[in-house]
């Protein structure tokens, strides 16, 4: 397995991964429960620069030519600029009253999403992507990397706090509270 850069090329692939950690909370961007739409919407993010969800902003695990698991890792500082068109596109087709609260700030690099082929999950894939975030961004660079774990996932917590992550604060996320963890050099 190998740990790279996405590429726009990837980015049918990116989608579905990314979109298992967060299809809740896109049915909540789009403000129905539906795969097909979400999927749809992440992808034509995925597929384009300067957002959030951009293959810019994504590294991929990939073996035998197929992507295993995707995360997707940006500037906190950047979160306005990279939410904006998400936010526009947002309430143009789906929902005009879509306002999420900002999920990061500058001080973090953020982990918005990660996810793993389900094909391919229990593997250590998540791990592997994790610890190679940690190596580029904190151990090489010195920046610190944030993210937020939902409370009912204590097996994502528990894999984060083993890793080295620390709790520093609640966040709220279109309805949903969320614990706030980094983790950093220092």
């Amino acid at each position: 397995m190998i740990i790279r850069k996405a590429k726009l090329s990837d980015s049918k692939q990116i989608a579905p991964i990314l979109l298992l950690a967060m299809e809740d909370l896109l049915y909540k961007f789009i403000n129905k429960k539906d795969y097909t739409a979400a999927k749809d919407l992440l992808q034509y993010f995925v597929e384009r620069e300067n957002n959030q969800y951009s293959y810019e902003n994504c590294f991929v695990a990939e073996e035998n030519n197929e992507i295993i698991g995707a995360v997707n890792v940006y500037n906190g500082s950047d979160i306005e600029a990279l939410r904006l068109p998400i936010v526009e596109y947002v309430r143009e087709n789906y929902n005009p009253e879509f306002d999420p609260e900002f999920e990061t700030r500058a001080g973090e690099f953020y982990i918005d999403s990660l996810g793993v082929n389900p094909n391919q999950q229990g593997k250590g894939i998540g791990s592997k992507l994790l610890l190679f975030l940690i190596d580029e961004y904190v151990t090489k660079n010195k920046e610190t990397l944030g993210l937020l774990v939902e409370e009912d996932k204590p097996l994502a917590k528990n894999l984060y706090l083993k890793l080295g992550f620390k709790v520093v604060g609640e966040k709220a996320l279109v309805g949903k509270k969320l614990d706030h963890l980094q983790i950093s050099s220092n």
